[in-house]
């Protein structure tokens, strides 16, 4: 089975960013939905005019004070430029860096990915077309899912990826947007640190609903191949369970169900 047999694009999207840095902000208790709303207001544009994709932002469904987003890069020396552009140049982050700094409590929970293949990239919509900022909140889930492996993410894990995990995903009617891996590339913009020495491999689903993540997942847990066979050979092959994010996208995100 290929990714493309389950993966889902919407119409008249394009694939973009092989370059990902996928980022975990904790914030103080009651701060998120101001500090999202200055995001989404003052650092969208913004970064695109420096030469980034701003893919998605979200709330943490599992922590209240917890904002994820994403943002892509065609290439890494790209990513360089991009980002002394914006932090060192622009006069979004000179206004309103501080700004948000003070709503962090941390913001180094960051890692660099790459797509396991083209056809695992996001998908999105052309940037002109996002969503406005008061445009309606999506009823849809993000559900990232991160693998920590023992080693690099190799073909071995992905043939088994593919082979086994993804048809019980399928059949539960899960929707895979993206998969991707830890890019190994040098940090090339040190002021932002970065998750390293680590491997990790992370699908990225799609639902209608939150009730539709919970349907999955009985499916899941009802489906006897996958509870005896295919999620035991799965923990063999990390290192600890897998640590998932049910991300709801904000108003102006652009990757959504």
């Amino acid at each position: 089975m290929m990714l493309s047999d389950v993966a889902s694009a919407p119409a008249a999207a394009e694939t973009c960013s092989p370059i990902i840095d996928l980022r975990q902000y904790t914030l103080h208790p009651g701060t998120r939905d101001k500090f999202i709303e200055l995001f989404d207001r003052e650092f969208v544009e913004t970064q695109e005019a420096a030469g980034m994709r701003i893919i998605g932002q979200f709330r943490d469904l599992g922590d209240p004070n917890r904002f994820v987003w994403m943002r892509g890069f065609r290439d890494m020396p790209a990513r360089g430029e991009a980002l002394t552009s914006f932090y060192m140049q622009g006069e979004a982050w000179r206004r309103f860096g501080e700004i948000a700094r003070a709503d962090m409590i941390d913001s180094t929970d960051a890692m660099l990915l790459h797509p396991i293949c083209p056809d695992a990239a996001f998908a999105l919509p052309n940037a002109a077309d996002r969503p406005a900022l008061d445009a309606p909140l999506s009823s849809g889930l993000i559900v990232a899912t991160i693998h920590s492996l023992p080693n690099v993410v190799d073909d071995a894990f992905l043939q088994f990826f593919r082979a086994a995990v993804l048809p019980r995903i399928a059949s539960a009617r899960g929707r895979l947007l993206g998969a991707f891996a830890t890019e190994y590339s040098s940090n090339n913009f040190p002021r932002l640190p970065l998750r390293e020495n680590e491997n990790v491999f992370i699908s990225f689903l799609g639902f209608d609903s939150l009730a539709a993540y919970h349907r999955h997942m009985t499916a899941l847990g009802r489906d006897t191949e996958w509870r005896s066979e295919v999620y035991p050979a799965l923990l063999k092959r990390l290192r600890g369970r897998p640590h998932t994010l049910r991300l709801a996208p904000t108003s102006r995100s652009q990757l959504r169900p």
